[in-house]
């Protein structure tokens, strides 16, 4: 089972996001935590630790990109996924070089993100 953390500005993606997992995976997965901006995502991960994090490209105060860097340099073992809207695929590049192992895209589908976590999880 993978303890997930799950950052999106979006409230209503947040909740989308979390009910994939959880509902979806079977109980295989449990969302231990949610963050609205890159700032919040990296103070979280410092207090939950999770398995994996769901990571948003564009939010306020720090985007996904500078979260990923500073998660990065923290844990160079973190596991992070980017939920990206298409047309960004520059960005997620980007996020790629920067350590994310993996990218899904907006209009979320849960069998390509529970696929995304597991292939992430068991490398």
């Amino acid at each position: 089972m993978a303890n997930v953390l799950v950052v999106d500005d979006s409230k209503f993606m947040r909740l989308i996001l979390k009910n994939g997992i959880e509902n979806d995976s079977g109980k295989k997965h449990k969302v231990v935590g949610e963050a609205e901006d890159g700032a919040s995502a990296v103070a979280k991960y410092k207090e939950l630790k999770p398995d994996i994090i769901t990571m948003d490209i564009i939010m306020p105060v720090e985007s996904g990109l500078q979260a990923v860097q500073k998660i990065m340099e923290l844990d160079p073992s973190a596991k992070i996924i980017m939920v990206s809207a298409m047309g960004q695929e520059k960005i997620v590049e980007e996020a790629m070089k920067l350590g994310a192992k993996g990218f899904v895209t907006k209009p979320v589908k849960n069998e390509e993100l529970l696929a995304s976590i597991e292939k992430i999880i068991n490398q």
